[in-house]
């Protein structure tokens, strides 16, 4: 099973996090993936995100370091 750190949280496929993307947005961990910046995770929400940058969209990937968890 793949995991990896958000800050001081260990999450995995499944987990939700949070980011900031013009607002704080919460997601589903779809996948996680190697990147040459550290680990980066792509992001569900199946209502769709908001915002100027991601609004519409249902997927994304973000930097494990620039997400948090509970």
């Amino acid at each position: 099973m793949k995991t990896c750190m958000v800050h001081d949280v260990l999450v995995k496929i499944g987990d939700v996090v949070a980011f900031n993307s013009d607002s704080e947005q919460w997601a589903t961990i779809v996948d996680i993936v190697k990147s040459d910046r550290g680990d980066a995770l792509v992001l569900e929400n199946v209502h769709g995100f908001t915002g100027q940058y991601i609004g519409g969209s249902t997927i994304t990937t973000r930097l494990a370091r620039d997400c948090w968890a509970d």
